[in-house]
């Protein structure tokens, strides 16, 4: 992969973490006026358990680590779990508003593929 793209991919999925990370720690971001009623559960059940705030603090420090370029590969692996649960989420709940979630899930395919030879030795036969 081309260093600028991946450097790009990199640094745009770093904020992007950063922003969403924030927000759940400390919302700034307009929410939704009405939520249904399963999607309300569910958050209720997310922020009883602390949830959010440990995914927060994984978005926080995954995108501290792209864009100071540490940890990027290890942070990418644990990242992705995020990715495919927002994308997972929004495919059954909130299927109007999956465009962020796919974007997040694409910049962090790009980025793990950006690492890939970072994994070389956990992928071997």
């Amino acid at each position: 992969m081309n260093s600028k793209v991946f450097m790009v991919a990199r640094i745009l999925l770093g904020l992007f973490v950063i922003i969403f990370g924030v927000n759940k720690l400390y919302p700034f971001l307009p929410a939704p006026e009405e939520m249904p009623e399963g999607m309300m559960t569910y958050f209720t059940g997310l922020t009883m358990s602390k949830t959010l705030i440990l995914v927060g603090l994984v978005e926080v420090l995954a995108g501290i680590s792209f864009i100071l370029n540490k940890y990027g590969a290890l942070m990418a692996i644990i990242l992705m779990s995020v990715s495919v649960c927002a994308v997972l989420f929004h495919l059954t709940m909130a299927m109007e508003s999956i465009a962020p979630a796919l974007a997040l899930l694409i910049l962090n395919i790009v980025v793990l593929v950006g690492y890939k030879d970072r994994y070389k030795d956990i992928l071997r036969p």
